[in-house]
């Protein structure tokens, strides 16, 4: 009997997770680990913060999808990887031991800019921050003459998020709520000039206000002080500024890529270890760095699903192929979107429509599993 740990349940792991009863039925053991019951979608925690979705919507029941196939559902957070030993060090003092290990552990948003001591600071991953962000914007509502959310970020995540808080303000009746991006040198800098021009239309028609040409220097619950000295007040902070891999490689002996995320090769397997696999973003795909986005993580399910049984008995991998490009949908928050594929780019409610079809299908596919 091999032994199969999953670590984490995240978008790359689902078609494994679905079909957990294969590995079982072939005499296999498997466990899978993470630090809590559920797994958010992602691309839909915006759409929860600004109210449009539940937090019933978004989200898969780890726990159930395993145990309901006979495997193993370990509530805790892997620390370290011991390649050698083939052992897994978790938090809560516990060690797995595995045959086939595959990682999805995600990523992490930078809280550098944070002071310690700093309250009311929200990172938008993981996205069960952005409930406590929800629950907490409601309460400054009711007590605030003027509430003041302050998003800091230059990329997609600002947008969306800035978008949605302040719809989530109106829906809960926040008193002149402000909502100020603060979006680096360029905002949206490596996007298109087309998509930038509709992102900045849509903050300014909401009277978001956009301020650039600076990067945050530092962050306080009550304040954000920008390099140039400049700084503004707020009463609630999102940290939106890009993300990074998991810690968890760097501190274990396995190799690493330049941003610190598990290094694999066209078989998505560890460039050093033949018995390590890894999907999403806590990886760092050799062949051809991959943008953090969740395609990429869709795209790689039925590989790692086919890698790991193969590894697992000994057959023939099969390489990972990202695909040409990929749709990017932004959720505006006020029931718009941008459309972005190749060269063609558009505004307006049909696309935040398609965004939704899109991920409510995928939900409904996981969530029955």
């Amino acid at each position: 009997m091999a032994r199969l740990v999953l670590l984490g349940g995240g978008h790359a792991h689902m078609t494994v997770m679905a079909s957990l009863n294969e590995f079982l039925d072939r005499g296999h053991e498997v466990r899978v680990v993470g630090p809590e019951p559920y797994h958010y979608y992602s691309g839909m925690g915006p759409g929860m913060l600004g109210g449009h979705y539940t937090p019933e919507e978004i989200r898969f029941d780890i726990r159930r999808m395993v145990e309901s196939k006979g495997a193993s559902f370990v509530e805790d957070k892997a620390e370290r990887i011991d390649a050698a030993s083939r052992v897994v060090h978790l938090a809560s003092g516990q060690h797995l031991e595995y045959d086939v290990l595959s990682c999805n552990t995600g990523s992490v948003v930078d809280q550098r800019l944070a002071a310690p001591d700093a309250t009311n600071v929200y990172t938008v991953k993981p996205i069960a921050n952005l409930l406590a962000a929800q629950k907490r914007i409601k309460d400054l509502a009711s007590s605030k003459s003027e509430l003041r959310i302050g998003v800091v970020g230059g990329g997609p995540a600002a947008l969306e998020v800035a978008g949605n808080a302040l719809s989530w303000a109106h829906r809960v009746n926040a008193s002149s709520p402000k909502v100020t991006v603060f979006g680096g040198k360029e905002f949206l800098r490596r996007h298109p000039g087309k998509v930038r021009q509709f992102a900045i239309m849509s903050l300014e028609q909401r009277g978001i206000e956009l301020v650039q040409g600076s990067y945050v220097d530092k962050v306080t619950g009550s304040r954000i002080v920008l390099e140039d000295g400049s700084s503004a007040d707020v009463d609630l902070v999102f940290l939106a500024q890009g993300v990074r891999p998991s810690p968890l490689f760097r501190a274990s002996d396995v190799a690493v890529g330049p941003n610190g995320g598990l290094a694999v090769n066209e078989y998505l397997q560890s460039t050093e270890e033949p018995s390590i696999f890894g999907g999403g973003d806590c990886i760092h795909f050799e062949p051809e760095p991959l943008d953090k986005v969740g395609v990429y993580a869709v795209r790689e399910n039925p590989i790692l699903k086919a890698n790991l049984m193969a590894q697992l008995e000994g057959k023939e991998l099969t390489p990972f192929d990202p695909g040409d490009g990929y749709l990017l949908i932004f959720n505006l928050g006020d029931g718009t979107g941008i459309f972005w594929r190749k060269k063609t780019i558009f505004h307006g409610r049909p696309a935040f429509w398609l965004k939704d079809f899109i991920d409510r299908r995928f939900m409904k596919r996981f969530q029955k599993a």
